[in-house]
C-alpha cells in the first residue's frame, strides 16, 4: 500500500494543510459555534466537501473507463453536526447528473457515487442521504 505524504501547522486557529506531492495548501479554521470564526472550511467541512468531489469524481472515471455519455456535473453537501458527542451525523448530498448521461447507466453510476472510497471510510453511523438528480427530458 502507497502513502501520500500530507502535513499541517497550526497558528492560532487557523491551520494550514499541505498537500505533499503537489504542495498545494488550504487553511481551516473552527467553525463559530465551536469558538473559531468560521472565516474558511472547518476540518470536519473538507469530510462533506471530499465526499462531494470524491462521489463526482468517481462517476466521472467510472463513465470515462466505459466510454459512457458524460459531461459536467455539480454537487451540494450539507454538513449536519450532532452536539453529544460533537461528530459529523449527516452529510446532505445532492448531486446535479450531466445531460449526456443515458438512462441505462444511471444505476452504474449511482452505485459507483454510493461506494466512493469516501463514502466506505466514513462510520456507518454517519447518515448519507444521496439523491441523484438528472435534467428533464
Amino acid at each position: 500500500m502507497s502513502g501520500v505524504p500530507m502535513s499541517a501547522s497550526i497558528h492560532g486557529l487557523a491551520c494550514e494543510l499541505t498537500h505533499g506531492p503537489s504542495g498545494t495548501r488550504i487553511e481551516t479554521v473552527p467553525p463559530r459555534d465551536n469558538g473559531g470564526t468560521g472565516a474558511s472550511f472547518s476540518p470536519t467541512d473538507l469530510v462533506g466537501a471530499a465526499l462531494a468531489a470524491c462521489a463526482l469524481s468517481t462517476m466521472a472515471l467510472l463513465a470515462q473507463r466505459q466510454g459512457l455519455g458524460w459531461g459536467d456535473a455539480r454537487a451540494s453537501v450539507e454538513k449536519r453536526m450532532n452536539a453529544a458527542p460533537r461528530r459529523i451525523g449527516e452529510l446532505v448530498l445532492a448531486i446535479e447528473m450531466p445531460r449526456e448521461v443515458r438512462p441505462e447507466h444511471r444505476p452504474a453510476l449511482e452505485e459507483a457515487a454510493l461506494t466512493c472510497p469516501v463514502a466506505r471510510s466514513l462510520h456507518p453511523d454517519v447518515k448519507l442521504p444521496i439523491v441523484f438528480r438528472y435534467p428533464p427530458g
